[in-house]
């Protein structure tokens, strides 16, 4: 088993305290076999709240899936719950989520919808779709501009 760290990195601007909307977010990851070293040609989803049992195992994951190159079977768990990040880690590369992983690992991430952050200045709370890397909004109770941009994801 392997712990892999999603990094995140992202230019905040009047928002802070950026997370998951809900804690059965999805997750959206490139999956490499670590046995044949294929990559799936698609973005896999990883949900918190769903359980699949492990092959051969008494145990559960998030995610079990076979290789469909050399079959082999890999599973990847959440472990706890996602960091947010906040105004002071924006422009630098933070560790958002932590997975366990085995027989697989990810390799890209896609943020898609379902995210939230609050105003800077007014704490109000915007529902954030980072579907196309950027998010732009403007705050009518702080009377300001908000947005992210700049979005990197890497793993350790």
């Amino acid at each position: 088993m392997v712990k892999i760290s999603l990094l995140f990195q992202a230019e905040l601007n009047n928002v802070t305290d950026l997370r998951p909307a809900d804690e059965d977010h999805s997750w959206n990851f490139k999956i490499q076999c670590t046995s044949c070293r294929e990559i799936d040609a698609n973005y896999i989803t990883v949900t918190a709240g769903e359980e699949n049992r492990i092959s051969g195992s008494r145990g559960d994951a998030n995610l079990v899936m076979k290789c469909k190159n050399c079959k082999r079977e890999g599973s990847m768990t959440i472990m706890g719950k996602p960091e947010s990040y906040t105004a002071d880690d924006s422009g630098q590369m933070k560790p958002i989520l932590t997975v366990e992983c085995r027989g697989l690992e990810p390799t890209g991430f896609e943020p898609r919808d379902g995210w939230q952050a609050k105003g800077a200045e007014s704490s109000t709370l915007f529902q954030i779709d980072l579907t196309e890397g950027e998010w732009y909004d403007y705050d009518e109770n702080a009377g300001t501009d908000v947005s992210i941009s700049d979005l990197k994801f890497d793993f350790a």
